[in-house]
């Protein structure tokens, strides 16, 4: 089993997909060897008895023999203006192996609906129209982007692009344990699985959400997209990075990111993270 785990490249989102599917992929007993972009990385990994290789999305020689021996690789690329690139060059090298592939995609990213949704639409374009065995998960907005509001703990309220409309956010535990049953069981082959949580919430009812299980009063602070671009930015935030989350929120802030699916618990046997146990695991972050 080869992944390529969030640390093959940089990037700016808390979500460490790669890294919670190692250590899913771990606890269940399955060999799995890491790709990263480090190799002083690669060696650390190496030196503490696991299995990794270095390789540089951007450099097309790394790739093949990165993939030498591995039986499907789980393709997650860093958000950023050469994602697609980057991902065309992986799914090029895996054509040549034949082997299977599952693409970490997002929220409706067929339709191109926000920056980051085109940054994957090719990728999953390219797979649907190739010989190789694929398989495409697209998750709804991450719970744990909510980790990056430090301002729930210091000041009870989180400031985000001005979304009204509910949104069934997902845990990215949960993408883990979706991520490693299709990778190690049959059955898979041409399916496109939408990711989400069990319940669709606005941000002002995620807000009553963190006041029930904190015991203090937290509220939502929907800002105009042009404050909450200068906000982001003065955080350090890339400017790619920034206009895509923009364009994000855009594209759902009257609707379009609150269906909810059972397929966490279809492919699981166990019901996906609801908001306030999210809340209630980070406890020590968000009190």
């Amino acid at each position: 089993m080869h992944c390529t785990p969030a640390c093959a490249g940089a990037t700016p989102t808390p979500p460490k997909n790669g890294t919670a599917l190692l250590t899913r992929l771990h606890a269940d007993g399955v060999a799995a060897r890491a790709a990263y972009r480090d190799p002083h990385t690669t060696a650390q990994v190496i030196e503490s008895g696991g299995q990794a290789v270095t390789l540089d999305m951007a450099m097309p020689d790394t790739i093949g023999p990165a993939l030498d021996g591995i039986e499907a690789v789980f393709l997650l690329g860093a958000t950023g203006p050469a994602q697609t690139t980057h991902e065309l060059n992986i799914l090029e090298a895996v054509r040549a192996v034949g082997v299977r592939v599952v693409k970490l995609s997002v929220w409706r990213a067929d339709e191109g609906l926000s920056p980051i949704a085109r940054l994957h639409q090719p990728v999953e374009q390219s797979l649907v129209t190739s010989d190789v065995a694929w398989t495409i998960l697209r998750p709804n907005f991450y719970l744990q982007n909510f980790l990056r509001q430090p301002s729930i703990r210091e000041a009870r309220e989180f400031s985000l692009p001005l979304i009204t409309a509910p949104i069934s956010f997902i845990d990215s535990g949960d993408i883990a344990r979706v991520a490693a049953r299709v990778l190690t069981t049959d059955g898979h082959d041409g399916c496109v699985y939408d990711l989400t949580g069990p319940k669709a919430l606005t941000y002002a009812e995620a807000a009553e959400e963190f006041s029930d299980v904190l015991g203090k009063p937290v509220r939502y602070v929907g800002l105009p997209d042009d404050e909450a671009r200068a906000a982001m930015l003065g955080r350090g935030m890339p400017e790619f990075y920034v206009d895509a989350l923009i364009g994000v929120a855009r594209a759902y802030r009257d609707g379009g990111a609150e269906t909810v699916t059972s397929t966490v618990a279809d492919l699981t046997g166990r019901a996906a993270l609801g908001f306030a146990d999210f809340v209630r695991q980070n406890r020590n972050f968000f009190d």
